[in-house]
């Protein structure tokens, strides 16, 4: 009998074990919707800076060559030689030039005689004409003819003679400009000319260094946000530690179809001649937005292959509106697109939320 008790109370307590684990197993967590976390989108000027590689040029540079094929007589300057405009920097000799010269010089005297004879014939007959019947009218129109024929003969001669005269003074090479000779390819004696062996590089290269040009290749996308007379600092690795100013002079206008960036050029002044032509300089361009834009964080922004939006939310249920992007500072990012102040945006957009999510 005491068995048998001890039987079903151990029998009771096993169906309460199992009547409690099923219990248990029936009851299911609620689940939760889960926090999407939004801002409200708000209008601000974003000032932002970007770094450019550019290029300093002489204001004026020029490759001197010779014109008249010739020999290199007399060096009046070298490399490093500061020139003045006009000033002599060589000279050249041309034997040939000389004989051309006489040559043109004799050819000219010669007509000058002709036309004069022909001239006084012409009036002379012409003041004896007026006693009818003296002179007949074709011999008058002869001798005008002949006289007019002389004196173009007579012009040309002259030009003939100024060409040489030009082509002479071309065996003297004169600065263009006020400047610096930065490069020397001819010794004394060496044969120079417009063509040919003696034409394969200039004989001098002068620069104008005391002014100079600040070549810089600015971007598609930023080029909205300069404008001629802005101030733009730089610095040059070989001058570390120091920081130059110049403001924009001139813009291209255009992009260029390699790059896609637009010129921009700076006037610099380098009286101390600390920078040379040639430095490789870096830009600090300051991008100062003119109008206010949208900001926001770039974690609101998605780039998929549906292209690029973000999440906006209306009557608490999320919208994908596709937006474009501006220029990007840190952890925020400029947007445009159909949003209007006070918009309330998912902070963290992804993928995985589709339109029509619950927000709460």
């Amino acid at each position: 009998m005491k068995n048998t008790s001890i039987k079903i109370t151990a029998l009771l307590a096993v169906l309460f074990l199992t009547s409690c684990s099923e219990k248990k197993e029936e009851v299911k967590p609620v689940e939760e919707t889960p926090v999407i976390e939004t801002f409200v989108a708000k209008k601000e000027k974003l000032s932002t800076e970007l770094r450019m590689p550019a290029e300093l040029v002489g204001f004026q540079q020029v490759d001197v060559y010779a014109k008249v094929s010739s020999f290199v007589k007399e060096l009046k300057v070298d490399i490093g030689s500061e020139v003045r405009k006009g000033q002599l920097l060589l000279v050249l000799e041309a034997p040939e030039t000389t004989s051309q010269l006489a040559a043109a010089e004799s050819r000219l005297h010669s007509q000058e005689a002709v036309y004069v004879s022909s001239n006084t014939t012409y009036k002379r007959l012409l003041e004896t004409s007026k006693v009818e019947g003296t002179i007949a009218k074709n011999d008058l129109e002869l001798a005008r003819g002949r006289k007019d024929s002389d004196f173009a003969q007579l012009q040309a001669a002259k030009a003939s003679y100024r060409e040489v005269q030009s082509n002479i003074g071309y065996l003297q090479i004169r600065a263009p400009f006020d400047g610096v000779v930065s490069a020397r390819n001819v010794n004394l004696g060496a044969y120079v000319g417009p063509a040919g062996k003696g034409s394969e590089l200039p004989l001098f290269t002068i620069q104008q260094q005391d002014k100079l040009r600040l070549s810089v290749f600015v971007p598609e996308l930023y080029t909205g946000y300069l404008s001629d007379g802005d101030e733009l600092s730089f610095t040059v690795k070989s001058l570390l530690g120091e920081n130059f100013k110049a403001k924009i002079s001139r813009k291209s206008g255009a992009l260029d179809t390699k790059l896609r960036s637009e010129k921009v050029e700076m006037d610099v002044m380098n009286t101390t001649k600390k920078l040379l032509p040639g430095m490789v300089a870096e830009v600090l361009l300051p991008l100062n937005s003119k109008d206010s834009t949208f900001v926001v964080p770039k974690s609101a922004v998605v780039s998929s292959s549906e292209g690029i939006y973000v999440l906006k939310v209306e009557n608490h249920k999320t919208l994908r509106t596709k937006v474009q992007k501006g220029r990007e500072f840190e952890d925020r990012v400029e947007v445009f697109g159909d949003i209007v102040p006070n918009t309330k945006l998912v902070k963290a957009a992804s993928e995985e939320i589709k339109d029509g999510t619950e927000v709460k």
